[in-house]
């Protein structure tokens, strides 16, 4: 009462304790006579009506040991499921399938493309990019980082031949080379994805030059006819008798001439042909054979 100054009044006290593994135990004892209700409600109260602590330093959250091992786990598996899924896709260039490590075996003259080139070169084979269509499949013009304008045959994964035949005919054609043939860059190989990246030929095929729409035909003086002839001439020459590989092309036709921006001809489709779907087509543009 002395503390108080007197009865009913309210006294505050504050004490300081050193608190053991983040944990504070208080126990409240009566002592005396106190009362809660007699003889008056109201007057006489509790010796200790209310209790506040308060900590003297800065406090942080902390989860207990169990949550973090599980936060810690749960992160590392996310983290490996998107490392793998980059890496199915190729991201890393990590995966590696049967034909690709036979198309390394092969001594290719050509390159080898990951399908993130080929993406970004076409814009992820946008139908914008879209220049032909064929029983192979379809035709995009790419830009690669380099600046260099290719053509990619995206073939289909379903081809009776396989992919097996595919890698020996990459193999084959990559030997050849002639300014009256279409070059062949490179191929990619990854999944279910068939690419063949070949020189872009500004002037499309003799087909459409010759028989195409009023804004696609172009103005062939006779001069530049005879030359588009001797070209072909040149580039069947270098397949039947020059090549180290004979090859009988069997399928010359307008369609499978291509057009440089210099109108110089230059024949395509004479080694991948071989994967057309005979159903997709009733003219064959297999490889009759090789001597």
């Amino acid at each position: 009462m002395e503390e108080a100054n007197g009865v009913g009044e309210v006294i505050i006290k504050d004490f300081d304790d050193i608190t053991v593994s983040s944990t504070l135990e208080i126990h409240l004892y009566w002592t005396g006579k106190g009362t809660n209700a007699i003889p008056d409600r109201g007057v006489y109260g509790p010796l200790i009506s209310a209790i506040s602590v308060t900590p003297n330093f800065k406090t942080g959250r902390r989860l207990p040991v169990g949550a973090v091992i599980g936060i810690v786990l749960a992160s590392i598996v996310v983290v490996l499921i998107v490392l793998f899924s980059l890496w199915k896709k190729g991201i890393f260039g990590g995966k590696i399938n049967q034909e690709e490590l036979e198309l390394r075996a092969l001594d290719l003259q050509t390159g080898h493309f990951r399908l993130r080139q080929i993406k970004a070169a076409t814009n992820n084979f946008d139908p914008a990019n879209k220049i032909g269509e064929g029983g192979f499949g379809p035709v995009y013009k790419g830009v690669l980082t380099d600046g260099a304008v290719i053509a990619v045959k995206q073939l289909s994964s379903k081809s009776k031949q396989g992919n097996r035949e595919f890698v020996n005919e990459i193999g084959m054609i990559s030997a050849l080379q002639h300014p009256n043939l279409v070059k062949l860059h490179g191929c990619c190989i990854e999944g279910n994805q068939l690419l063949v990246i070949y020189e872009y030929m500004e002037n499309n095929c003799l087909a459409r030059a010759l028989f195409g729409r009023d804004d696609q035909r172009l103005n062939l003086d006779w001069a530049t006819r005879k030359r588009i002839c001797s070209g072909i001439a040149k580039g069947l020459a270098y397949l039947h008798e020059e090549s180290r590989l004979k090859i009988v092309h069997r399928d010359i036709k307008c369609t499978n001439v291509l057009l440089d921006k210099d109108l110089n001809a230059k024949i395509s489709d004479f080694g991948l042909a071989k994967l057309d779907e005979e159903e997709s087509t009733h003219i064959s543009t297999r490889i009759a054979g090789t001597v």
